[in-house]
């Protein structure tokens, strides 16, 4: 009878540790992931990502389609 409990209390230790890992994984991975859409967008509307900010790369720079590809990836996350 010891040894299933012993068994159950690993268990219960086991699904604790999963749990933490998931509530400490899940904001970093949603921060690398809104991180990458943004930069996605800025390429795609001709800027250049410095910085933490989308600038300006060339004349041909959208920035008001830029704002819109960061708006709907925000939506779909």
């Amino acid at each position: 009878m010891k040894e299933a409990a012993g068994e159950a209390n690993l268990t219960v230790v086991a699904i604790i540790l999963i749990g933490v890992v998931v509530a400490v994984v899940t904001p970093l991975v949603t921060s690398l992931m809104s991180s990458s859409a943004e930069k996605a967008c800025c390429s795609d509307a001709g800027g250049v990502w410095s910085g933490g900010q989308c600038k300006a790369g060339s004349s041909a720079y959208d920035a008001t389609g830029y704002r819109e590809c960061v708006d709907e990836a925000t939506a779909n996350q």
